[in-house]
């Protein structure tokens, strides 16, 4: 691969830039900053799957299928906004630094999830979560281009390891609040949250290599480019391809795990509840905790991104099957055990976004790190009916979602295996155009 070309740039600028990166600490400001902030993304990214049936019921649907239908209809809109938002912070994150999406995004999903506490029809919750859904879409990618771009290169992967470890954890915040203080209220917790990470945000310093090219004439945040030049556009859409197979496990095996619970003819005891979707992400998201911190341990161990996730995704190959085919007539316990090792078998999400980060020189860096994880998490709105109509083609519930879900491991797999290992890379390089 060529190398990309490096504008000149003022010895005094370049200097300190490289001041910035090499005296950050693996614990500073920008890596706990960046871990609360995608705790509360999370948290707030997570919480719908949780009370999805509880709000709906007091909104005034109690048909079963009618929440199948609604509730896919919400998931669908939140994650539309996810892929606006990917965009919209992507290029503002290249033209006008980091930091300023990370005020911006937090500042909007935390309003509209207190508005959304609120809520007394559908399409008043539906708007709401598309907004909120544009809102979630900035913290993770200029958090980890953040934290990427200010650590040395041997220690990019256990910052951001850090970063997803403390980060998934909030959905368990979220389904204990859930369940305890009811959705409205789970809602108000979320943007109070939101509104104080603020406040934590102010010892926060800009990125050295973004305040570098800043200052250089290289075009910053161009998306279209990434579309026009063939090099750029068969790395980027191998990026996206690595992290469909969590969203197709979040999204369709854990947030409509009841309908699957019931497809497979899980034994639940006469007078106890139902597969509970709350709990289950409950669970799939306390594997993720390990997942995250094992993957990127791994690539640190391994000296290498691509071999860690292809390990993971073989694993998640394995559980994938365990789940639709080795749990019929399971009791709720194994059910719940499966969907915690299924999320550990996932817990790639973090060390996905830093090769997407590693993928990309600094003019481009946040445009892609925001992107990818929100066209990947933006997947469902087609994974859904794609779903449905394996479903309805392909002989029902179970085989539906094993043929998507092969499809999707196995393009992440090929993915994976023909990117440029980016473990060591050095960062401080703009892409060409």
């Amino acid at each position: 691969m060529q190398n990309p070309a490096r504008p000149q740039l003022p010895p005094q600028l370049d200097e300190s830039a490289k001041s910035a990166v090499q005296t950050t600490r693996l614990f500073s400001a920008i890596v706990i900053v960046a871990s609360l902030g995608y705790f509360v993304d999370i948290y707030d990214l997570i919480l719908f799957s949780i009370v999805r049936v509880k709000s709906l019921n007091e909104l005034g649907i109690i048909d079963k299928a009618a929440i199948k239908s609604q509730g896919e209809y919400l998931l669908s809109m939140q994650m539309g906004g996810m892929l606006l938002g990917g965009i919209l912070w992507g290029v503002l994150g290249d033209k006008k630094g980091r930091l300023s999406v990370l005020f911006g995004s937090i500042l909007m999903y935390s309003l509209a999830n207190l508005a959304n506490a609120y809520v007394h029809t559908l399409d008043q919750y539906a708007w709401l979560r598309l907004i909120a859904g544009i809102g979630l879409a900035g913290e993770l990618g200029a958090g980890i281009t953040l934290v990427s771009e200010t650590l040395p290169k041997e220690k990019r992967g256990l910052g951001t390891m850090v970063v997803a470890t403390v980060g998934v954890s909030g959905a368990m915040l979220g389904y204990w609040v859930g369940q305890r203080l009811g959705w409205r209220n789970a809602y108000l917790v979320g943007g109070a949250l939101g509104l104080a990470l603020l406040v934590l945000r102010v010892s926060v310093f800009e990125s050295g290599m973004f305040q570098k090219t800043k200052e250089s004439t290289v075009a910053r945040g161009n998306f279209l480019s990434l579309f026009t030049n063939p090099t750029l556009l068969g790395r980027y859409l191998r990026c996206l391809l690595i992290g469909i197979p969590l969203w197709f496990v979040v999204g369709i095996l854990i947030t409509f795990s009841p309908e699957f619970a019931e497809a497979l003819g899980v034994r639940v005891p006469a007078g106890e509840p139902v597969i509970s979707a709350g709990l289950a992400v409950f669970w799939c998201y306390f594997g993720l905790v390990f997942g995250d911190f094992f993957s990127g341990g791994l690539s640190q161990l391994l000296k290498s991104r691509n071999r860690a996730l292809q390990l993971f995704l073989g694993f998640c190959t394995v559980m994938v099957g365990t789940y639709l085919f080795g749990l019929k007539n399971a009791t709720p316990t194994v059910f719940y055990i499966v969907c915690f090792i299924l999320g550990i078998s996932v817990g790639f999400w973090a060390l996905f976004v830093t090769v997407a980060a590693e993928q990309f020189g600094t003019n481009l860096r946040a445009t892609v790190a925001t992107t990818a994880p929100n066209f990947a998490r933006g997947a469902v709105v087609l994974l859904v009916p794609a779903f449905r109509w394996a479903e309805a083609h392909l002989g029902g519930r179970i085989s539906g979602a094993a043929a998507l879900g092969g499809l999707s491991l196995l393009v992440a797999f090929w993915a994976v295996s023909t990117l440029p290992e980016s473990f060591g890379k050095d960062l401080d390089y703009s892409e060409p155009g």
